[in-house]
């Protein structure tokens, strides 16, 4: 699976990366004026508002989601930068509890099992470098109940029968089961939606008929 977290070449920001990201952004807008203009000569309020949407545009687009929350409903890029240097340049204890309140909010919503289940490693993957850490079997044990505790709700009695297997399936080997589900339970709507339609077509034609 490609990377969701790069674009343009560049990593999203997360947990770990603040500095060189910050580097990478300020080269990219060097140049550009961000501040209200005071007078609106030739529409330049406007072209600066038009500056300022492609901005917030660019920076969002280059966050990870759990920092996309913090800047999500403000309107200026000013705003946006300081929010993002205050969450990120915390003491490294602080940055740790804020990275475990991510996890443990963490559920799949409408993400695809892929993703969502590359969300979940991410974070843990962020644990590990800030505990200076690799990932130990108790930390790779609650991924794993995370990522069954924030599974959609359709999941839980296929997440229930696993669960009384003999042998229980790793992070990676449950990954695909589930994907597997996913994609049978996609296919199987599709199947239902045609149904439907077709249904609908008959009708209106026999209608027509009459």
């Amino acid at each position: 699976m490609a990377d969701i977290q790069v674009v343009g070449g560049i990593k999203k920001l997360n947990h770990i990366n603040y500095k060189k990201w910050s580097m990478y952004i300020k080269s990219y807008f060097q140049g550009t004026e961000t501040r209200h203009p005071t007078n609106d000569i030739n529409g330049v309020i406007g072209k600066w508002q038009v500056k300022v949407d492609r901005t917030m545009f660019i920076i969002k687009t280059m966050v990870a989601d759990n920092a996309l929350d913090h800047i999500q409903e403000l309107e200026y890029p000013k705003q946006a930068w300081d929010t993002l240097e205050s969450l990120f340049t915390k003491k490294k204890d602080d940055l740790l509890q804020l990275v475990e309140g991510d996890l443990m909010t963490c559920s799949q919503g409408d993400l695809p099992i892929s993703q969502y289940f590359y969300e979940v490693k991410n974070l843990c993957r962020e644990i590990a470098k800030l505990e200076n850490s690799i990932q130990s079997l108790g930390l790779v044990a609650r991924m794993k109940r995370i990522l069954i505790y924030g599974l959609k709700s359709e999941y839980c009695s296929f997440v229930t029968a696993i669960q009384g297997w003999g042998t229980q399936p790793s992070i990676t080997e449950l990954e695909n089961i589930l994907a597997k589900q996913e994609a049978l339970a996609n296919r199987e709507r599709s199947l239902v939606c045609r149904k439907k339609e077709k249904n609908r077509f008959n009708k209106n034609h026999n209608r027509n008929d009459e």
